[in-house]
């Protein structure tokens, strides 16, 4: 068995509709969307399920970012392992990205340097906030994506690219960040006063 995650799903997608979208790559054992528990709603991501892993290859590389009810859905492989989907191993963030950079595009960018787990562009109801994801299956992946691209620029916009870190490593760096800061402050002010001076 080979399982596929769809995101990006219209809250109207049925089952139905993603079986005639995605049967024709190979037979498929099982089609889930995921609801929420109280009011059934959609929420917004599906697994589908098929008995070869060829035909899910297939299905990925040929219906990945396809529209269905009027939205292109992201397709990758399903990761049930969250301790690998949150180590940040191969993963890298890009920012300042122009508003014409969707998930397809990013996507077909970053592929160049390896195979891509996952990749999605930050939206809010406005569009596109200029930044994004990629994970990539390997880290020397990551590592080339970032060495390559860098300080390059995209659609007229310089980017930068850097491996993702998670808001716990983050809020460690501002934490080391503003201890060093405030020590060295103090120290300049104790040095800038022990020459005698008097204040006034």
């Amino acid at each position: 068995m080979a399982s596929l995650y769809v995101g990006d799903l219209h809250p109207e997608v049925t089952e139905a509709m993603l079986y005639e979208k995605f049967s024709p790559a190979g037979p498929i054992l099982s089609i889930r969307i995921c609801r929420d528990k109280i009011t059934r709603r959609s929420l917004g991501y599906a697994y589908v399920n098929y008995q070869q892993p060829l035909d899910a290859k297939r299905a990925l590389e040929t219906l990945n970012f396809d529209v269905i009810k009027g939205r292109p859905v992201r397709i990758m492989w399903s990761q049930r392992d969250p301790s690998l989907r949150k180590s940040g191993v191969g993963n890298v963030f890009i920012k300042n990205l122009g508003k014409t950079i969707d998930n397809k595009a990013l996507y077909n960018i970053f592929s160049a340097f390896g195979n891509i787990l996952s990749c999605k562009v930050a939206c809010d109801e406005k569009g596109p906030k200029g930044y994004g994801f990629v994970h990539f299956q390997k880290q020397e992946s990551a590592e080339r994506a970032i060495d390559a691209m860098n300080g390059m620029f995209l659609n007229y916009r310089k980017i930068f690219v850097g491996r993702f870190k998670s808001h716990k490593e983050r809020e460690a760096e501002r934490g080391a960040w503003a201890r060093q800061s405030t020590s060295a402050d103090v120290k300049n002010f104790q040095e800038d006063t022990d020459d005698g001076a008097t204040l006034r």
